[in-house]
C-alpha cells in the first residue's frame, strides 16, 4: 500500500489491497499533501469495512467521446493530422462510435482487424488502422479514461507481418518521360520531388520566404513528420526550375493555384493523367521519393546520406534501398584481397561480373526537360 507517480499521468495514484487483491486508483490531485489525506481517508473506510471497489460509480466514455478529445489534442501536436490519422479515425467512429471504452477487449479488436482483412485491405493499411487505435488507448488511459486492464488487453493485439516492402521507383529515361508529359502546374511540382526527395505535402506547403534560402542553396523544412528541422541542398536542375516560377505579391508559396493564390490541396488527379500519357504504371507520388533515394543509392552516396536528406529517423528505414548498391557490397569484400594476397584473382573476377552499371538521374537531363515548360 502507498502513493506513488503513474507513467504519463499527472495526479498521484494510490495502491492498497483488499483481500489479497491489489488495487490501483488515482488520487485525483497533483498535490502531495492532498493525495495524502484522500489516501487515508480511503484507509479508513477500507479498514472499517465501509468501502470495497464495487462502490465505485466510474464514468464511462464512448469511442467517440474519446475521439472527439483526441482530435482537439492532436491539432498543433500531430503533423498532418487529417491525413496521418484523421481519416482512419472517421471510419473507426461509424465502427465503434457508441460503444463505450470498458467495452473494449483484444476479441473486438482482433474481429475487426479480420474484417480489414476480409475486405482486402494491405497488410500496412491494417497495421496503420491498430496504430490509430492503439494511440487512442494509450491517451485514454493517461487521461484516466480507461482502466489498466482495458489498455492491456488493446496491446495484446499484434500487427500483422509480413508488411508491404514495396519499392516502386522510376529509370532515369522514365523520369524524362514522366516530366515532359506533365501539365505546366505540375512540372516543377516533380522535378522538386525528384531533386529532393521531399514528401508531397511538405513540397506543397513551401513558401519562398519561410523555406527556401536561394543565397546559401538550401530548403529549410522546420516542420518534418519526425519532428525534425531537415535541410535539403538546392542543385542546379532545381534551382533553375523554382526562379521560373513566378512569384505573387499576394501568396507567400512556391507552388499555388493561379486562381486563388493558395496552395494546392492535392495533385492526384493531374498526376495520375501524366503517368497515364506516360505509360507508366503502378506508380504514386510518393514513389517519387523512393526514386530520389534510390539513384542516389546506385550513383554510390552512402545510405546515412541518404537517410540525412530523407529525414528519415533511424538508418532502419533507408536500408530498403541497400540492395541497390551490390557494386559496394563487391568493393567491401574485395578489400579482403590486400589481407590475403590474392588480389590478380579477385580483380578477374571483378571484371566478369554481371552487376549492372546504375546511375543518377542527371541533373543537365532533367533541366533541359524543365526549360521545355
Amino acid at each position: 500500500m502507498g502513493l506513488f507517480r503513474q507513467k504519463n499521468s499527472p495526479n498521484i495514484w494510490m495502491s492498497f489491497t483488499i483481500n489479497k487483491r491489489q488495487y490501483k486508483r488515482s488520487t485525483g490531485s497533483t498535490d502531495k499533501k492532498v493525495a495524502e489525506k484522500i489516501y487515508e481517508a480511503l484507509k479508513a473506510k477500507i479498514a472499517l469495512n465501509q468501502w470495497h471497489p464495487e462502490m465505485e460509480q466510474k464514468q464511462e466514455f464512448t469511442f467517440k467521446e474519446l475521439a472527439d478529445k483526441f482530435e482537439v489534442f492532436a491539432k498543433g501536436r500531430v503533423t498532418n493530422y487529417k491525413k496521418s490519422i484523421g481519416c482512419t479515425l472517421s471510419k473507426q467512429i461509424d465502427k465503434f462510435g457508441n460503444i463505450l471504452l470498458s467495452d473494449f477487449n483484444s476479441h473486438l479488436i482482433e474481429t475487426y482487424q479480420t474484417s480489414l482483412i476480409d475486405a482486402g485491405y494491405s497488410v500496412a493499411t491494417i497495421n496503420r488502422y491498430m496504430f490509430v487505435i492503439k494511440r487512442l488507448f494509450s491517451k485514454a488511459h493517461e487521461w484516466e479514461m480507461i482502466s489498466d486492464h482495458t489498455l492491456k488487453q488493446i496491446r495484446k493485439v499484434k500487427n500483422l507481418k509480413g508488411a508491404n516492402k514495396r519499392l516502386r521507383y522510376l529509370s532515369k529515361e522514365e523520369c524524362i518521360t514522366l516530366i515532359t508529359e506533365c501539365d505546366n502546374h505540375l512540372k516543377p511540382i516533380v522535378i522538386t520531388a525528384l531533386n529532393t526527395g521531399m514528401r508531397k505535402s511538405e513540397i506543397l506547403s513551401l513558401e519562398r520566404e519561410k523555406h527556401l534560402d536561394m543565397r546559401h542553396g538550401f530548403i529549410l523544412l522546420d516542420k518534418t513528420k519526425n519532428k525534425e528541422r531537415r535541410e535539403i541542398p538546392i542543385n542546379p536542375t532545381l534551382r533553375d526550375t523554382l526562379q521560373r516560377i513566378p512569384q505573387r505579391l499576394d501568396s507567400p508559396y512556391v507552388f499555388y493555384d493561379p486562381a486563388t493564390g493558395k496552395p494546392y490541396g492535392d495533385v492526384k488527379k493531374s498526376f495520375k493523367s501524366s503517368l497515364r500519357r506516360a505509360g507508366i504504371k503502378d506508380f504514386h507520388f510518393h514513389d517519387l521519393r523512393h526514386t530520389f533515394a534510390s539513384h542516389l543509392v546506385m550513383a554510390g552516396v552512402d545510405l546515412t546520406t541518404v537517410s540525412r536528406l530523407l529525414g528519415h529517423k533511424s538508418l532502419t528505414m533507408t536500408l530498403r534501398y541497400a540492395h541497390l548498391a551490390p557494386s559496394h557490397i563487391t568493393e567491401a569484400v574485395n578489400k579482403l584481397t590486400d589481407i590475403l594476397g590474392q588480389k590478380d584473382t579477385v580483380l578477374e573476377a571483378k571484371n566478369q561480373s554481371n552487376y549492372p552499371n546504375f546511375s543518377i538521374v542527371e541533373a543537365n537531363s532533367l533541366t533541359a526537360v524543365s526549360k521545355t515548360a
